[in-house]
Protein backbone atom coordinates (compact mmCIF):
# COMPACT_ATOMS: atom_id res chain seq x y z
CA UNK A 1 0.00 0.00 0.00
CA UNK A 2 1.19 3.96 -0.41
CA UNK A 3 1.21 6.32 1.66
CA UNK A 4 -2.90 7.31 0.62
CA UNK A 5 -3.60 4.20 1.49
CA UNK A 6 -3.99 3.44 -2.68
CA UNK A 7 -2.84 -0.32 -3.39
CA UNK A 8 0.83 -0.57 -4.75
CA UNK A 9 0.90 -2.95 -7.79
CA UNK A 10 3.57 -5.77 -6.91
CA UNK A 11 6.11 -5.26 -9.59
CA UNK A 12 6.70 -1.92 -7.65
CA UNK A 13 7.61 -4.67 -4.87
CA UNK A 14 10.64 -6.23 -6.61
CA UNK A 15 14.10 -6.14 -5.76
CA UNK A 16 16.19 -4.27 -8.55
CA UNK A 17 19.15 -6.56 -6.79
CA UNK A 18 17.45 -10.01 -6.95
CA UNK A 19 15.58 -9.30 -10.83
CA UNK A 20 18.71 -10.15 -12.34
CA UNK A 21 18.36 -14.44 -12.88
CA UNK A 22 21.61 -14.75 -11.75
CA UNK A 23 21.50 -12.55 -8.61
CA UNK A 24 18.02 -14.02 -7.47
CA UNK A 25 19.77 -17.88 -8.09
CA UNK A 26 22.83 -16.67 -5.98
CA UNK A 27 20.84 -15.90 -3.38
CA UNK A 28 18.47 -18.65 -3.27
CA UNK A 29 21.04 -20.73 -2.85
CA UNK A 30 22.93 -19.55 -0.20
CA UNK A 31 19.37 -18.83 1.96
CA UNK A 32 19.68 -22.56 1.69
CA UNK A 33 22.89 -23.04 3.61
CA UNK A 34 24.85 -20.98 6.66
CA UNK A 35 27.79 -20.44 4.04
CA UNK A 36 28.74 -21.47 0.86
CA UNK A 37 32.13 -21.69 -0.61
CA UNK A 38 32.27 -19.66 -3.79
CA UNK A 39 33.07 -22.88 -5.90
CA UNK A 40 30.36 -24.62 -4.92
CA UNK A 41 27.76 -21.68 -5.76
CA UNK A 42 29.31 -20.91 -8.96
CA UNK A 43 28.74 -24.50 -9.78
CA UNK A 44 25.45 -24.72 -8.74
CA UNK A 45 23.88 -21.88 -10.42
CA UNK A 46 26.21 -22.75 -13.54
CA UNK A 47 27.99 -19.08 -13.81
CA UNK A 48 31.64 -18.27 -14.42
CA UNK A 49 34.08 -17.01 -11.75
CA UNK A 50 33.88 -13.48 -13.58
CA UNK A 51 30.34 -13.48 -13.83
CA UNK A 52 30.18 -15.08 -10.05
CA UNK A 53 32.01 -12.51 -8.50
CA UNK A 54 30.51 -9.16 -10.70
CA UNK A 55 27.25 -10.18 -9.15
CA UNK A 56 28.07 -11.14 -5.66
CA UNK A 57 30.57 -7.78 -5.06
CA UNK A 58 27.05 -6.19 -6.57
CA UNK A 59 24.78 -8.34 -4.01
CA UNK A 60 27.60 -7.57 -1.04
CA UNK A 61 27.53 -3.83 -1.57
CA UNK A 62 23.63 -3.94 -1.61
CA UNK A 63 24.38 -5.31 2.22
CA UNK A 64 22.45 -9.33 1.22
CA UNK A 65 26.20 -10.67 0.90
CA UNK A 66 28.86 -11.39 3.24
CA UNK A 67 32.20 -12.48 1.18
CA UNK A 68 34.64 -13.90 3.49
CA UNK A 69 38.35 -14.86 2.42
CA UNK A 70 40.42 -16.91 3.97
CA UNK A 71 43.12 -20.54 3.24
CA UNK A 72 42.49 -23.78 3.18
CA UNK A 73 45.66 -25.14 3.15
CA UNK A 74 47.77 -22.70 1.31
CA UNK A 75 45.08 -22.37 -1.10
CA UNK A 76 43.02 -19.21 -1.04
CA UNK A 77 38.83 -19.69 -0.87
CA UNK A 78 36.44 -17.47 -0.31
CA UNK A 79 33.02 -18.08 1.64
CA UNK A 80 29.29 -16.61 0.73
CA UNK A 81 26.94 -16.81 2.96
CA UNK A 82 23.58 -14.19 3.28
CA UNK A 83 22.71 -11.18 5.34
CA UNK A 84 20.08 -11.46 7.43
CA UNK A 85 18.96 -7.90 4.79
CA UNK A 86 19.55 -10.37 2.26
CA UNK A 87 17.19 -12.81 3.71
CA UNK A 88 14.56 -10.36 4.10
CA UNK A 89 14.75 -8.82 0.67
CA UNK A 90 14.08 -12.16 -0.32
CA UNK A 91 11.36 -13.14 1.34
CA UNK A 92 9.86 -9.59 -0.04
CA UNK A 93 10.37 -10.42 -3.60
CA UNK A 94 9.24 -13.95 -3.91
CA UNK A 95 6.26 -12.21 -2.02
CA UNK A 96 5.95 -9.98 -4.75
CA UNK A 97 6.70 -12.63 -7.20
CA UNK A 98 4.03 -14.71 -5.60
CA UNK A 99 0.86 -11.65 -6.10
CA UNK A 100 2.17 -10.96 -9.58
CA UNK A 101 1.05 -14.52 -10.73
CA UNK A 102 -1.67 -15.29 -8.32
CA UNK A 103 -4.91 -13.64 -10.07
CA UNK A 104 -3.29 -15.49 -13.51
Amino acid sequence: MSPDGASVHPRLELDEYLSLPVRLSIVAALAKVDEAEFGVVRDIIEVSDPVLSKQVSVLENAGYVNAKKGYVGRRPRTWLSLTNDGRAALGRHLTALHALIRDL
